[in-house]
């Protein structure tokens, strides 16, 4: 990302360099102590102005922009007031949600960039990227508003401005009807309609004023399109008309034309629209009825929040790094009534999920697939369409490090053979470490790429490398042994078509280069991104909020098909070893972790700081050891879970609604701030500066203290958890059979393969697959890889282990591995069977203090199914 840009103008309130006088009319003076300004109402729809010429720009955001009053002609960044003057409710059900307001500059290669505040100074909309023309919403616009723009990358260059006050129109009465086989069109006097019904359970809705059905996405988003379902009927009820498929029935009124989808029994709503398609100078509304239990969730990212029943979701081009923001969003949404929907579009969008409901992009078109089904078919249906999560190498599961190293403005010169020093740290320090980015800055280059590449490959660390100029390079990089892309903002491009466009070709640059998979990440996205790469939400500055609101964000991502969202460890700009350590803890538990190094100062002195988790010294280094070694030796958990993500489409990072829909409340405050890490540990971070954790939610089921063994009976709420530094809340469901690698593994790569741990908590009967392959090559798309099924079966006299032969083979496999079990929650076993013999006394144990009994086995093949009994 471009740092010196995005980073600080989310602190810059500018209250002070913007004036708030307001001029009659919009004529831009020679020399202006205040702004130019317009007025929109009903008197007055648009507004056009020009900017001066700038010969050059700021190079930065809107702190190098000084006050009106030292830039009274403008010269430096360009300031312009619009009044807005509607009635009140104007916005309520209005397409675009507010005042749109755009700047086209003459020159497309230049870079202007576009910051509103209200009068009382708060930034409310924003577009900063390489966009032509840069475009925003000023949302439920009333009142005046301060445009600054800042000529951040300039050549002689100026802009027109404009912007518009938005009208509507209703869709009249239906006109025409017809169709068969899957496929029906619908007229409303010149808006036109199509109703697709999809194999899958899917229906594809378009309509557009014009009376031209077109698709402006194309093939960027949805890559192919699903096959029409031609096992379809319509009828005529009268008031409307139907179309039966075998999943639902398309309800089509006539008077005025909405539309309804129904179940198959025609009888139960999925959802229903309670007004027509409204549709708008640049934008279209669904109007729908909202159940009175009815949730929502969705929109990618949305940092803060899950759930979204009651509040306005935005999807757009955000560069807000904080709560609030959504840089990652996708026109997406998820309804706990049964459905989902994704708009087939770039376009920003607004969605009031209060009552009714009402979902608009802004273009004057409706694009919407519909899916049918519980939660985690709907997000199995949404990733089919845009792209499944894509299966990450093992290193991409490890650590990761990000710096720059050569010509670094923040740290002094350096080179970037010195990043092997820091990966010296890791090896050192006993802490896992999967890959690095050795330029992560601006201006940052790289030297000795191919030397570096095989440094940290010696360390079992792959070569990373930021991109800021273009990915037309990969290819040289990747034959020098770059294995992990960052895309920088920039790529956003002419909007989220370039972003995604270059996330894909990011991955396969490397793909294409090598026998690798493709590793990327990127700060900015739009729907598809999951198929390609890790999004993180941003940069931000480290505060016990900072780690609040990430819990909730990231999990809620997963609602949206985001296998893989993640941010900072410690934040990149501020560093506090206590709320460095908490992050870490709990961050531990997602996929991809990052620590971003060469841009931090202390919270307290202000001096710089670099933030590798062993620089605290004691007690924080041992802290950071234990949860980063605790990480690394539940990949395998964690890795059979990205297998899974690829095929069903949901993360390992969950909301506990996800696995307990029936529960309200998973939807409330006391189950916001904890998620789940599959479906077996929850995870609830300490987020205030205590050792007492409170408010932590367990759902039904039995759950037991991963660090005391002590069993919590759910439904409840667990209040005065004694958290001291090192401990994270984390409790274990049990049923629970949780793969390991053996203790003290701190790479892939030099783990014991020849040994594999089972981490058991019996209850009843229960089963889990373990997915295994070579880790870092794409062969396992060609079927190189293994399963191996393990069941627990436990009652009062006796639990059952069952260990079924691995199913398949890769490059490598062992023929044969010892097991090591750890069984919870029970009573010294009597005797231990293997195979039903009994197992010599030195081949198990029983912890009193913990009710933990270990069994070790021999070496046993891999061939053959063998079974353990524990006899009580």
């Amino acid at each position: 990302m471009r740092r010196l840009r995005h980073r600080s103008w989310a602190m810059a309130g500018l209250a002070t360099a913007l004036a708030v006088t307001v001029l009659s009319a919009p004529a831009r003076p020679a020399l202006a102590a205040t702004p130019p300004s317009a007025v929109l109402d009903d008197a007055h729809q648009s507004v056009s102005w020009q900017s001066p010429v700038y010969a050059k720009g700021t190079s930065g955001g809107t702190e190098s922009c000084p006050s009106a009053a030292d830039d009274p002609d403008d010269k430096i960044c360009d300031r312009f007031d619009v009044k807005v003057s509607v009635p009140e409710g104007y916005w309520a059900d209005n397409p675009e949600g507010g005042v749109p307001i755009s700047i086209e500059w003459q020159h497309p290669t230049d870079d202007f960039d576009l910051y509103i505040y209200d009068d009382a100074g708060k930034q409310v909309a924003s577009s900063a990227g390489t966009a032509d023309p840069e475009a925003t919403v000023i949302p439920n616009a009333s009142g005046t508003y301060h445009v600054l723009v800042v000529p951040y990358d300039v050549h002689d260059n100026a802009y027109t401005g404009k912007a518009y006050l938005p009208r509507t129109t209703d869709a009249g009465d239906l006109t025409s009807f017809a169709g068969s086989d899957g496929s029906y069109t619908i007229e409303a006097g010149q808006l036109k309609a199509r109703a697709d019904f999809l194999t899958g359970g899917q229906l594809r809705l378009q309509a557009d004023p014009s009376g031209s059905l077109t698709d402006p996405a194309g093939t960027a988003i949805v890559r192919e399109q699903p096959a029409l379902q031609k096992h379809t009927s319509s009828f005529d009820a009268g008031a409307y008309y139907g179309i039966r498929s075998p999943d639902a029935v398309l309800r089509v009124y006539k008077k005025p034309l909405r539309f309804g989808l129904y179940k198959a029994d025609n009888r139960t709503p999925v959802w229903q629209e309670d007004k027509p398609l409204r549709w708008s100078t640049s934008g279209m509304r669904q109007s729908l009825a909202r159940a009175t239990d009815e949730q929502f969730f969705g929109g990618g990212e949305q940092n803060g929040s899950f759930a979204h029943r009651d509040q306005t979701m935005y999807v757009a081009n955000s560069f807000d790094w904080n709560e609030g923001g959504y840089n990652n969003s996708q026109p997406f949404y998820l309804s706990s009534a049964g459905y989902g929907v994704f708009r087939n579009t770039f376009a920003p969008g607004v969605y009031d999920f209060r009552s009714p409901v009402r979902t608009g992009q802004q273009e004057r078109r409706l694009d919407a697939y519909y899916f049918l089904g519980d939660a985690k078919k709907v997000i199995g249906k949404y990733t089919a369409l845009v792209g499944k999560p894509f299966m990450p190498p093992v290193y991409g599961l490890e650590p990761g490090d990000s710096d720059c190293y050569l010509h670094n403005a923040n740290r002094g010169e350096r080179h970037t053979l010195d990043a092997l020093k820091i990966a010296d740290g890791y090896t050192a320090h006993d802490m896992p470490l999967g890959w690095m980015l050795v330029n992560d800055g601006y201006g940052c280059g790289y030297e000795n790429l191919a030397e570096t590449a095989k440094g940290l490959q010696d360390h079992h660390a792959q070569l990373g490398l930021w991109t800021q100029d273009g990915i037309d390079k990969l290819a040289d990089q990747v034959k020098a042994g770059q294995r992990v892309a960052k895309l920088d903002v920039a790529w956003v491009g002419n909007g989220y078509g370039f972003a995604l466009d270059a996330c894909d070709k990011a991955k396969a640059g490397i793909e294409e280069n090598s026998d690798a998979r493709g590793f990327v990440w990127l700060p900015v996205s739009w729907a598809g991104a999951q198929r390609c790469g890790v999004l993180w939400s941003g940069d931000q500055k480290l505060s016990w909020d900072y780690i609040r609101w990430q819990i909730p964000t990231y999990a809620g991502a997963t609602l949206s098909g985001i296998a893989y969202n993640t941010g900072d460890v410690g934040s990149i700009y501020r560093h506090d070893a206590k709320m460095y350590t908490r992050d870490l803890q709990w961050k531990a538990f997602l996929p991809a972790i990052m620590t971003m190094d060469g841009w931090a100062s202390d919270i307290t002195t202000g001096k710089a700081a670099d933030q590798q988790p062993w620089l605290d010294g004691e007690p924080y280094t041992s802290i950071n050891r234990r949860y980063l070694q605790l990480k690394e030796r539940l990949l395998p958990y964690m890795y059979t879970l990205s297998a899974e993500a690829t095929k069903t489409g949901v993360g390992a990072v969950r909301p506990l609604w996800l696995e307990y829909p029936d529960d309200p409340n998973t939807l409330g405050a006391k189950a916001k701030y904890e998620f789940l890490a599959g479906s077996d540990f929850l995870v609830a971070p300490v987020y205030q500066d205590s050792d007492t954790r409170d408010g932590i939610y367990l759902p039904k089921g039995t759950w037991t203290d991963y660090w005391t063994g002590r069993t919590y009976h759910g439904p409840t709420t667990v209040d005065g958890y004694h958290a001291p530094l090192d401990t994270l809340p984390l409790f274990v469901k049990q049923g629970a059979i949780v793969p390991m690698w053996p203790r003290g593994t701190t790479s892939w790569q030099t783990r014991d393969r020849h040994e594999l741990d089972w981490d058991l908590y019996p209850k009843g009967d229960s089963g889990y697959t373990l997915y295994e392959d070579d880790g870092v090559t794409r062969r396992f798309t060609a079927g190189a890889s293994a399963t191996q099924r393990v069941t627990v079966n436990s009652s009062s006299r006796f639990t059952d282990v069952n260990v079924g032969a691995s199913v398949g083979t890769y490059e490598d496999k062992p023929t044969a591995r010892s097991y090591r079990f750890t069984v919870h929650g029970q009573t010294a076993p009597k005797q231990v069977l293997l195979n039903g013999r009994p197992l010599p006394r030195d081949g198990w144990s029983f912890d009193t203090d913990t009710g933990v009994t270990t069994v070790r086995t021999p070496s046993l093949s891999l061939d053959r199914a063998f079974s353990v009994r524990l006899l009580r």
